[in-house]
């Protein structure tokens, strides 16, 4: 059993405080513990100091749930990686694999039919409204808000309840697959889809007015927490943190896949790279992505959704490289094959952890009732960043 000082020494971090709530330091210095054991920070710490009220150093702390994703994806088929690599995002399981569909895709020499496709991009979009709910779900407890706790969580069920109509379940749907997806949308999905996307745009409306517009929101978010352009593009910040500090940049649109040329939308930036800006932009993407899948059930061709293999799903020895856009950002994937029926290396680019780096810049010299709309506007999922990176990246802390 590994004992808590060898874990402190590991990561670097002083002993007294991993095994201290709160550790006095000279002067008025406190170094304070935010989880792992914390219901806003989930499988995750940040070792804060403070002095007074302001926070003078930070230290993230992950690792606490990594388990070595990309070396056990050495050990399984193609197939048997699709549960296996959607299990870290469950709130955006469809994103995740769909990095990692395309790179199969190109080692396997293989094209989804374009119905396919087109059920890719809707599970992709509902995936992304499933998981920017549940965030600000959690934004507004964040903040004190638990209206803004209540809906957004509760109109998140008519999300799953779509995509389980599509995957046959409510988490994670292992629905992507090379060539295609595993099965057609129901008959009855256009009209179902059409009702809550209406019900939906309503909401949004509300929820622009009980909570983004609120002035005690405001106060906590307006002007908060600011990550300047050049900043963001120097750290490498990816998804609605980066758009929200005035970068226009969406693989959506920079290097379109799948279908995604084919249809007409737009990508909401902001200029301030605020909290507040942050929180918007996850609310005009959610409108964008109602957009997007109105024009994908008008325009979507009839015919198979999958390619159909012969024998072992293998192929030729070679490399691929695949780039998409989930929630949080941009994901990579870079696949090594040796030509057997499980790939020789996988390595993975989640964009958790590249916009990890964002929270030491933005929380020192904050004070500390700061943390809350800072730390959760980042949209940081721990267990994205922990098991899908290396454990020499997550020591790099």
């Amino acid at each position: 059993m590994v004992s808590d000082q060898k874990i402190g020494n590991t990561f670097g971090i002083d002993n007294r405080v991993f095994n201290s709530k709160i550790v006095e330091k000279e002067g008025n210095r406190l170094v304070l513990n935010v989880g792992p054991q914390h219901p806003g920070s989930g499988h995750f710490r940040l070792v804060v100091t403070i002095d007074g009220d302001t926070i003078v150093d930070i230290k993230p702390d992950p690792g606490y749930v990594h388990r070595g994703a990309e070396k056990m994806a050495e050990h399984r088929t193609y197939i048997q990686n699709i549960p296996h690599l959607e299990r870290p995002v469950i709130i955006d399981s469809s994103n995740i694999l769909f990095s990692y569909v395309l790179a199969c895709e190109q080692i396997l020499d293989i094209t989804p039919p374009e119905r396919g496709e087109y059920i890719r991009i809707l599970m992709s979009e509902l995936n992304r409204i499933i998981s920017h709910t549940y965030w600000l779900s959690i934004y507004g407890i964040f903040l004190g808000h638990s209206t803004m706790f209540m809906w957004p969580m509760g109109d998140r069920e008519l999300f799953i309840d779509l995509a389980q109509s599509i995957g046959g379940t409510r988490v994670t749907f292992s629905y992507f697959i090379p060539g295609g997806v595993r099965n057609d949308i129901p008959d009855d999905f256009k009209e179902k889809a059409l009702k809550t996307f209406s019900y939906f745009d309503k909401r949004l409306v509300e929820y622009e007015k009980i909570f983004f517009n609120n002035p005690l929101v405001l106060q906590r978010t307006k002007g908060i927490g600011i990550l300047k352009k050049q900043d963001a593009i120097n750290l490498g910040i990816t998804g609605p943190n980066l758009r929200a500090s005035g970068v226009n940049s969406d693989t959506r649109k920079d290097e379109p896949y799948s279908k995604y040329d084919t249809i007409d939308f737009d990508i909401p930036v902001l200029k301030e790279g605020d909290c507040h800006s942050r929180a918007k932009i996850h609310l005009e993407e959610m409108r964008q992505s109602l957009n997007i899948m109105r024009q994908v059930l008008d325009i979507i061709p009839e015919g198979p959704v999958k390619h159909i293999f012969r024998g072992q799903m293998k192929g030729e020895p070679g490399e691929a490289f695949s780039r998409t856009e989930a929630a949080r950002g941009t994901m990579f994937y870079h696949i090594i094959s040796d030509g057997e029926i499980n790939p020789y290396r996988v390595k993975i680019s989640v964009p958790s952890f590249r916009n990890l780096i964002a929270m030491k810049h933005l929380l020192i010299g904050k004070h500390i009732a700061d943390m809350p709309p800072i730390y959760w506007g980042l949209d940081y999922w721990p267990v994205e960043a922990d098991k899908c990176s290396s454990w020499k990246l997550l020591n790099s802390f």
